[in-house]
Formats: structure tokens, C-alpha cells, sequence
């Protein structure tokens, strides 16, 4: 079965879970000791992350009931992390400010968290059904940015928010894989590429469908 014994290899070592726990908070620990495992790029199994915890190789089936869901709860605490990076990466009222914000927050995760973030969209989303929390995760993940696309226009909103996502993630993608550092032309860093993007995506925008765009309210 996916994932029953996962290496995702030549991770940043430097790369940690953002959460703490409180001692005896078991379930937060283990996923915790989870990303942190994958972030070395060891081998994973149930036995290593409680290892790696600290607790018995029994105590993660009290929470966990094989490594599947296990990594579900990883990938779920990053969907719930990205989406208050991006909510927090503007909060002004301008809109195509907010979407560019948006952008390069999602970027930025990534590179803090490679690990978490490949975690997060890998098959493992396949089956996401079977995790209603990993679910409702991702999809809140995504309305952080739908939200914005319709603040910014009317018409197309949705499409608009589907363009951000894929600028985003594919930027994403291709600098945690290294491959901008061997690009043929010369660019700025990761974020700062986000933030060039996704304003020069706002700026084509149909005359039409940017009846909204500038603030919210229609200042």
C-alpha cells in the first residue's frame, strides 16, 4: 500500500516542523516526529516515527491506526499552515496586493518546508476521501486563494484563482526541485519570481473582468 514505507530523499536537513507540543500531547508529537523524518529523508515507518518521539512502538496505534493516516495528519496540519501563511501574507484591503501576497506566501512555504509540501500533494491526495480532515484541508488551502480571486474581479473569479494556484505551485515546485537554479536566463529569488508573476497575471486580466481589481468595495 502508498506509502507504507516511505524515503523521500535529499531534503533540507534544516527543514522543521513549525509546531511544538506540550509533553504528553501524543498525537501532535508523533506527527511532529513524522515531518521531522521526512525532512532528514530517513526511512519511515510507524516504529521510527514513535522512535524518534520518544514513546513506545504500541503508542502510535492510540491515535493512528497504520502509517497512512499518520501522514494524512502531517499533510493536513500543512494544508491548515499554508493557508494561515497565506492569509497572513497580506491582510490590507487591496486586493490584487492580497492575491500577490497569496502567490508568494505559497512559494515560501515550500521552501521552508519541501518535505511537507511534496507530502501534501502527493497520491496520497488520491484517496484523500478516505481522510475527511486532509480533505477539508486542502480544500480551505485552495478558498484562501478563491476568496481573493473574487475580491479582486467579478467575472471569472474562479478561473482567476485556478491561474494563481498553478503559477504558484509550479514556481513551487521547480525551486524545492532546483531546477531554476539551472534555468537559461537570469531571475531573482523564488519569491520575489511569485510576486513578478502573479502581478504580471493580474495585469492581463481582460479589461472586462476586472471591474473590481485595486479595493475591496470598489475603492
Amino acid at each position: 500500500m502508498y506509502l507504507d514505507c516511505v524515503k523521500i530523499a535529499a531534503m533540507n536537513s534544516a527543514e522543521t516542523p513549525r509546531a511544538t507540543y506540550h509533553h504528553g500531547d501524543l498525537r501532535t508529537a508523533l506527527v511532529s516526529a513524522a515531518e521531522g523524518l521526512l525532512a532528514s529523508g530517513a526511512t519511515l515507518s510507524l516504529r521510527a516515527v514513535a522512535k524518534a518521539a520518544g514513546v513506545s512502538h504500541a503508542a502510535p496505534y492510540h491515535h493512528f491506526a497504520n502509517l497512512d493516516a499518520l501522514l494524512a495528519a502531517v499533510a493536513t496540519r500543512g494544508f491548515h499552515d499554508l493557508a494561515a501563511d497565506m492569509e497572513a501574507a497580506h491582510p490590507g484591503v487591496d486586493t490584487a496586493a492580497r492575491l500577490v501576497g497569496h502567490c508568494t506566501a505559497y512559494v515560501a512555504f515550500a521552501l521552508a518546508r519541501p518535505a511537507a509540501f511534496r507530502l501534501m500533494f502527493s497520491p496520497l491526495l488520491q484517496h484523500k476521501a478516505d481522510h475527511p480532515a486532509l480533505r477539508a484541508a486542502a480544500d480551505g488551502s485552495f478558498e484562501v486563494l478563491r476568496k481573493a480571486a473574487h475580491a479582486h474581479v467579478g467575472e471569472g473569479a474562479d478561473e482567476l484563482a485556478l491561474a494563481g494556484w498553478s503559477l504558484a505551485h509550479g514556481l513551487a515546485s521547480l525551486a524545492i526541485d532546483g531546477a531554476l537554479s539551472t534555468a537559461p536566463v537570469s531571475m531573482p529569488s523564488a519569491q520575489d519570481l511569485a510576486a513578478l508573476l502573479a502581478s504580471r497575471l493580474l495585469e492581463n486580466l481582460p479589461t472586462g473582468r476586472a471591474g473590481n481589481a485595486g479595493r475591496e468595495g470598489g475603492g
